[in-house]
């Protein structure tokens, strides 16, 4: 059994994103361009604490206590292009909301899986090689590997229902020394397959085209203090997030909700949009969730909340938002979905402070 591995983040004492960055620090005030807020669709008592911004693709921003997570950097424009296997490519047909050098101070990123459209070569290239990274044991290795010829050197791997504690270490005089309750994130790797099982699943196997991803549980929540100090290894949650990534729906995401053991999903960032291989023209091989699979997520996770991502920003997308806004209407889900626009921002409380 893997023991629980612990990452200390001072929102005050960030380490620079970019190469070409000083080192952020408290003073920093950029904002977000946020077009339009939303809030739960079954009403808001206006104390919301924390927030997900769409910025396009699967890339957002989710904030809490201070502590800002980038999730699968995609910063390319329409018409540019990216690579997502032997002799297949992707145009990109939309803008992200921001582009990555407007991007606030940001803490750590959390990578799915190692493939263009969620890690895009300039960004790859832009990054400071400290820059703290969650991702996969496969682009642990991709970007950190002895093979790497500007290897990243703060990548952290989480495989399938391996955890680790992101620690927001705030210099909080009233917990100085003393028994109290601090702010922490538990990420959680979960299971997903971007493969379909089968004799595909087999030959990808032995070609390494289209590589293993995860899905992510994301747990807000606080840590207990011991009165001598330390860490006393209680964690109150008092929201999770479950990121699907790019999977499709198989069977091994039946295990998410048995492990949880009835504790509800309160937020689901759902990655859809049918992604196809080579192209909608000659659709061989579907490798992420279309709007049928996509509802069946919804209906297994039970989410309180579903927001949709990744539908419609690269041309290889099959599946359109219309087909999965028409499977939610018909199965009366809809009041349990919120659509975000680029550039717009999902905001939601936190209990428990």
């Amino acid at each position: 059994m893997t023991s629980m591995r612990h990452l200390h983040l001072d929102p005050l004492k960030r380490q620079p994103l970019l190469k070409d960055q000083t080192t952020p620090n408290e003073e920093d005030t950029t904002k977000l361009p946020v077009k339009k807020v939303h809030t739960d669709p079954q009403g808001s008592n206006n104390n919301e604490d924390a927030s997900v911004y769409f910025i396009g693709t699967a890339t957002t921003i989710i904030e809490w206590q201070g502590l800002r997570i980038l999730t699968d950097p995609n910063f390319l424009h329409a018409g540019d292009h990216v690579h997502l296997g032997p002799g297949v490519t992707a145009q990109r047909k939309t803008n992200p909301a921001v582009d990555l050098h407007e991007l606030p101070a940001i803490d750590c990123i959390l990578l799915s899986h190692y493939h263009e459209d969620h890690f895009d070569q300039l960004v790859e290239k832009s990054l400071s090689r400290t820059f703290n990274i969650i991702t996969t044991p496969h682009a642990k290795e991709c970007l950190s590997g002895e093979t790497k010829g500007d290897p990243f050197q703060s990548v952290h791997d989480l495989g399938f229902f391996e955890s680790m504690i992101l620690h927001i270490d705030r210099k909080d005089p009233s917990h100085a020394g003393g028994y109290g309750k601090v702010p922490v994130i538990k990420v959680t790797g979960m299971p997903g397959k971007h493969v379909p099982p089968g004799p595909l699943a087999m030959v990808n196997d032995l070609i390494k085209a289209v590589p293993p991803t995860n899905g992510w549980l994301i747990e807000l929540g606080y840590s207990f203090t011991a009165p001598t100090g330390g860490d006393s290894g209680s964690i109150d949650t008092g929201y999770r997030i479950y990121i699907s990534g790019d999977t499709l729906f198989v069977d091994e995401l039946k295990e998410i909700p048995k492990r949880l053991k009835n504790e509800k999903i309160d937020l689901m960032l759902v990655h859809l949009g049918g992604t196809t291989i080579p192209s909608p023209s000659i659709p061989l091989l579907m490798v992420t969730m279309d709007a049928e699979q996509g509802l069946k997520l919804m209906q297994l996770m039970n989410p309180d909340v579903t927001i949709p991502i990744h539908y419609d920003d690269y041309n290889v997308f099959l599946s359109p938002l219309s087909d999965f806004k028409k499977k939610v209407d018909e199965e009366g889900w809809n009041k349990r979905v919120v659509y975000l626009d680029r550039g717009e921002q999902y905001e939601f409380k936190v209990p428990g402070n």
